[in-house]
């Protein structure tokens, strides 16, 4: 018998080839006993008997027959690491793209009832902090009409905190005060007014206060078609104190352009000096062109008064 690199030839006396067995099929049919009996694989009929004398040679067969076997593949082994690499896959994309997927989920089943639904709660809110809407008559029939002439949702006037003017989902728009008691004409409340439609139309509010707030209101929303309270009072607080977001000039302009409303006056109420938006001034949809009017004198007046100023 003699060994090669991947064959055992199994030779006569005269050293005549009787037979050739592969090295990697090679099989012990008695493991860890004496004498050793080898067979190859798939043919135990066929055997070759080594005594206790021959330990060299048998020692030799096994060392070759261990190393045979660390280069098999293990199928196991590859299963449970493709498995694993599959599920960490699934778990990593389910973290990148459920949170996202999800809030655009409830952003596209919640029906607008709901919307103004959540956007009252927040008004609700906000109300507590910067003191509730002003309610003079006469001054809700002007905001009525501005409401109209700029095909605006629901306007309402706070008397305080709001800084400038916000937008909640639901169409909602919340002005502060002083955009109709500090300004001589409602151009200028009129621009913000429609600032914030500009805002609301690039970014839907309902997205901008789920992805705010976190997955779980999502969650929340799609399965029982409610936020928790303390989810719209944390929201709401974060309304009144984040930085305003400030529309991109040319969606800015195309809405003062459709609404026939005049961009200088909101540009520098905006900044006094014009140099940060001087986009705004220089390309008022409405320059060299007849004004087309807002409000009469009068409701202009009522408008200013409307919280008892």
């Amino acid at each position: 018998m003699s060994i090669g690199d991947a064959t055992v030839m199994i030779s006569d006396m005269r050293d005549q080839a009787i037979t050739h067995w592969s090295l990697a099929a090679v099989t012990r049919a008695n493991p860890g006993t004496r004498p050793a009996i080898f067979y190859p694989d798939g043919d135990p009929g066929e055997t070759l008997e080594f005594a206790e004398n021959e330990a060299q040679m048998i020692d030799a067969i096994e060392k070759l027959r261990r190393a045979v076997e660390r280069t098999r593949p293990r199928p196991g082994r590859l299963r449970w690491m493709g498995t694993a690499a599959s599920f960490a896959a699934v778990m990593a994309a389910a973290f990148l793209w459920l949170p996202g997927a999800m809030t655009s989920h409830a952003v596209s089943v919640v029906p607008s009832v709901k919307r103004a639904e959540i956007g009252n709660a927040l008004l609700t809110r906000i109300e507590r902090m910067a003191g509730p809407a002003c309610t003079n008559d006469a001054g809700q029939r002007a905001v009525q009409l501005l409401r109209a002439r700029l095909g605006s949702g629901p306007i309402h006037i706070l008397p305080g905190a709001v800084t400038t003017s916000l937008h909640l989902p639901g169409g909602l728009i919340l002005i502060d005060r002083a955009l109709v008691e500090d300004y001589e004409e409602p151009d200028v409340v009129a621009g913000f007014i429609l600032a914030e439609k500009t805002l609301a139309a690039t970014s839907d509010p309902l997205h901008d206060l789920l992805s705010s707030v976190g997955t779980l209101a999502s969650f929340q929303l799609l399965t029982t078609g409610s936020l928790k309270s303390e989810t719209l009072d944390r929201y709401a607080e974060q309304l009144l104190t984040q930085p305003r977001a400030i529309p991109e000039d040319g969606a800015l302009l195309a809405a003062f352009a459709e609404r026939e409303v005049r961009s200088t006056p909101y540009a520098y109420a905006r900044d006094v000096t014009g140099e940060t938006v001087l986009a705004l001034i220089e390309a008022d949809p409405m320059g060299g062109r007849e004004p087309v009017m807002l409000l009469t004198d009068a409701d202009w007046l009522r408008l200013q008064s409307i919280c008892g100023g």
